[in-house]
């Protein structure tokens, strides 16, 4: 008997029932069960307060979430249907509000609390970037840009605008593409640049493969964004492209020489 609760454990009801309980009790109960029949230590909620939040499951998460499952089916056994139905949570945080509200018991409701929680999620993984921070390093860009662009299904290409001492003025959208591409003119992106007088600029576009290796048309581009920036005396600190997980940094990768981010 395999465990429904898409946790590691798997195999024979005794192998697992240590450390997957709630899913072998939602088993045992019937899926007309309500939670509140389960003992009190294998509530999802009463976990969460007795046990901390990491000792949940993607599923007991969910079911805290959802709150109430519908006739015949409880909360918990709900967000197992969720959770198989988009095959991780990643793909369910970029489910629309009709995706959701396509499974039977996921009213219009609870598709908003989940698009919410995720969001609040995205939210607190982007480091502050806030106006006037000084970026001293590639990394700094991706931890601040990485919850937001990893999982869009189209090409987003950004600039960011910074002074003479690399502090942050503002970011741009510059373009947003289809599946595979993002059509970008040097033109387009370094006018906010030019409009703000600003003295570097930082590039940044996703890949909606999660692959963030560069294609020949990103170095293509790379290159001429960084012989534009020379001719107008605005220097190209680095362009990244974010995948999931993962950056490409032409800067880091010695594409764009002599860059330097720290300017003091």
């Amino acid at each position: 008997m395999d465990c429904p609760n898409l946790c590691a454990s798997g195999g024979e009801v005794p192998n697992f029932v240590k450390s997957c309980r709630v899913c072998w009790i939602s088993m045992a109960s019937g899926n007309s069960s309500t939670i509140k029949q389960w003992p009190p230590e294998e509530r999802p909620r009463e976990r969460l307060l007795h046990h901390g939040v990491q000792s949940l499951s993607d599923a007991q998460l969910l079911t805290i979430l959802l709150r109430t499952g519908h006739p015949n089916q409880n909360a918990h056994v709900l967000a197992l249907d969720v959770i198989r139905r988009f095959g991780s949570l990643a793909a369910l945080s970029q489910a629309s509000i009709g995706e959701l509200c396509g499974i039977t018991g996921v009213g219009q409701a609870k598709a908003a609390f989940i698009q919410a929680a995720f969001e609040i999620g995205n939210r607190v993984l982007s480091a502050p970037l806030y106006d006037g921070v000084q970026i001293q390093c590639s990394r700094e860009i991706f931890r601040h840009y990485h919850a937001s662009l990893r999982a869009l299904k189209r090409e987003i290409f950004k600039v960011v605008l910074l002074n003479g001492k690399n502090r942050i003025l503002r970011d741009v959208t510059i373009s947003e593409g289809s599946l595979t591409m993002s059509l970008v003119h040097p033109r387009e992106a370094f006018n906010p640049a030019v409009k703000d007088s600003a003295a570097a600029v930082v590039f940044i576009h996703n890949h909606p493969s999660g692959d963030p290796a560069p294609s020949a048309e990103d170095r293509d581009l790379t290159k001429r964004l960084v012989e534009c920036g020379a001719l107008l005396g605005i220097r190209v600190l680095d362009h990244l492209v974010i995948g999931d997980g993962n950056y490409y940094s032409f800067a880091d990768q010695g594409f764009i020489q002599g860059s330097g981010f720290t300017q003091e």
